[in-house]
């Protein structure tokens, strides 16, 4: 078995569709824990609705190729993902892969460690809360070190916290 660390983004509907998302997960593995939901500004385009962004542990037993192409893609097609040549384009669900146990290791054009973990609060905020002493792969660094490291060296005009939204009620907040 293993955990695979997901951060999953929405701006479109996006309460409804990370519940929606956490649910679907879940029938495909053990759900770890969730994180809390933070609201983002989103990146690249001030105007479009601003994103909620959460974290999950998944224990799984599929390798990263199975997860990302059986699991995650299945999700967002099922949840309405539209892909544009626009990156930043405004979404309904996106699920990527950002830490899977502790490998090094790219899959397609993405790799693991996700390199967004190091430049972007909205990737790293969740993952800190979900598992603050987790270490980078690469860096050795714990995510709660990252996370303060990147908050303040940017300029993110939103990160909040949004304790009024819950993905799951009965799952541990925080893994162990």
């Amino acid at each position: 078995m293993s955990i695979a660390y997901l951060s999953l983004g929405s701006n479109l509907n996006k309460e409804s569709n990370l519940r929606q998302a956490v649910r679907l997960l879940a029938a495909h593995g053990r759900l770890v824990a969730v994180s809390a939901v933070f609201e983002t500004a989103p990146v690249g385009n001030p105007d479009d609705p601003a994103f909620f962004n959460a974290a999950v542990a998944l224990e799984t037993t599929l390798s990263p190729v199975e997860l990302k192409q059986q699991v995650l893609a299945g999700i967002e097609q099922r949840l309405g993902r539209q892909r544009s040549a626009d990156p930043n384009a405004p979404r309904t669900i996106d699920i990527d892969i950002s830490l899977y146990d502790d490998a090094i290791l790219d899959l397609g054009k993405r790799h693991i460690p996700d390199p967004d973990i190091l430049r972007f609060a909205h990737v790293v905020a969740p993952l800190a809360d979900l598992a603050p002493a987790y270490r980078h792969p690469e860096t050795g660094e714990a995510l709660a070190i990252i996370a303060q490291r990147v908050a303040a060296a940017t300029s993110q005009p939103l990160l909040r916290r949004r304790s009024d939204v819950v993905l799951l009620g009965d799952l541990p907040a925080k893994a162990d």
